[in-house]
């Protein structure tokens, strides 16, 4: 299947740009490693809680996570979480808080991922989404699915143990597809849920069920929610998602029938659009694009052949 492409298209889709941190996954049980890299004066903490963290803006125009040495961080018994180490040898660790802390100086303000991803650079932003997907993870996973007795944290933060019955338990990531079908018009199907304000048009969406493939998801999902029925599925590229606890794998799909049935419950609307048609949408206010850091804009673009609007923009 051909797609249109533009300059940059080959930018990373939001939240999966190259860090620069090496997560360093074997030092997570070696505690005495964590425990030298936590007192170390380099190493840099932020606090997050409830998704969110503190955010602030530069001098320069820059957006920055807060963080702070381990000696000033605040005390937590247990829920400190080991995210990885820089080229220069910075660790970096994220607390677990039922609230964030205050600021003397007032200028940060609390952020969740859908705001701070876009204007984090790609270390913060890349520390944030693994902060908040061990956040929404522990938060929801404090007993044993095997034997209902609590567990305790472990590996960091990325494992929850059982002492009663011995058993381990990992983050969970729930697959999910995203795709924008094509018919043979090259027209795009887009959707509006139906929590979406009026005008939120994006790409169809839905969960891998148990035992299915991901194309078959994709073929599925697309005429559950929009009567439209799929042959050729191309995958594009995958994004973290942790909201709560998802990835998504996003996919072009070609449609083999054009008859739409919304399915009322998760679509309210859809429709096909040619370029023109979304140019003119967009022109008009009549079509909102999808948020900026979903892969979903990163999809529509490709299709599109250039950058969607901005708030503000003008077509």
């Amino acid at each position: 299947m051909s797609t249109f492409r533009y300059e940059a298209a080959d930018r990373p889709i939001g939240l999966t740009a190259p860090s620069g941190v090496d997560r360093a996954a074997h030092h997570r049980l070696d505690e005495a490693w964590l425990a030298a890299a936590w007192s170390h004066p380099t190493t840099r903490v932020f606090v997050v809680s409830g998704g969110q963290v503190l955010i602030d803006d530069t001098p320069d125009g820059r957006t920055e996570l807060v963080m702070t040495p381990a000696f000033e961080a605040p005390v937590t018994e247990t829920h400190r979480y080991f995210l990885g180490t820089d080229a220069e040898g910075v660790s970096y660790f994220a607390l677990q808080k039922d609230t964030l802390p205050g600021r003397m100086d007032q200028s940060a303000r609390p952020a969740g991922l859908r705001e701070a991803g876009l204007l984090l650079s790609p270390r913060d932003a890349g520390l944030m989404v693994h902060a908040v997907a061990l956040e929404n993870w522990q938060r929801l996973h404090r007993f044993c699915s095997r034997c209902g007795e609590r567990t305790v944290v472990a590996a960091a933060g990325h494992i929850r143990r059982c002492q009663a019955c011995g058993a381990e338990h990992y983050p969970r990531t729930d697959p999910a597809v995203i795709m924008l079908v094509t018919d043979d018009r090259d027209r795009a199907l887009l959707g509006r849920q139906v929590h979406w304000p009026e005008g939120r048009f994006s790409t169809l969406a839905g969960f891998v069920e148990p035992g299915e493939s991901i194309e078959q998801s994709v073929v599925r999902e697309v005429f559950e929610e929009a009567g439209v029925t799929v042959g050729e599925v191309e995958y594009v590229a995958s994004q973290p998602w942790p909201f709560p606890s998802s990835l998504m794998l996003g996919f072009f799909a070609r449609a083999t029938s054009s008859e739409i049935a919304v399915d009322g419950e998760e679509i309210q609307e859809a429709r096909w659009f040619s370029r023109e048609d979304l140019a003119a949408a967009f022109e008009s206010g009549e079509v909102l694009p999808p948020y900026g850091i979903s892969i979903a804009s990163r999809l529509i673009e490709l299709w599109y052949g250039k950058p969607l609007p901005k708030p503000g923009d003008v077509v």
